[in-house]
């Protein structure tokens, strides 16, 4: 997936105040091993070609933590998805594809 900002990312991205959550989510972001993570996972995520094309594997990694971080079922770690741009641009998620924006439950 491109990490090339919208515009509604990038008109979200000059607000001058961080909010505690974005301050955590980027804090996360550079703590976390993510390239040795899903060097371990990757052997056992479901490829392409085998049924429905699979969401990027470390869309998927920070979905779930964003879960167990804030205590969210799948639906409303969907609907966070959907609401708080933050969260959308921790797990490398936009408003080009909204409809793929989070995987069905």
């Amino acid at each position: 997936m491109s990490h090339q900002l919208t515009f509604a990312d990038s008109e979200f991205s000059t607000k001058r105040r961080q909010t505690r959550k974005e301050i955590f989510l980027s804090r996360m972001e550079q703590i976390l091993p993510w390239q040795n993570m899903t060097a371990v996972i990757e052997p056992f995520y479901p490829k392409a070609g085998n049924g429905r094309r699979p969401y990027p594997l470390e869309t998927m990694l920070r979905i779930h933590c964003m879960q167990h971080w804030y205590n969210l079922s799948d639906g409303a770690m969907e609907d966070a998805l959907y609401e708080i741009a933050s969260m959308r641009l921790f797990a490398r998620l936009s408003w080009i594809a909204p409809c793929r924006i989070a995987p069905p439950s």
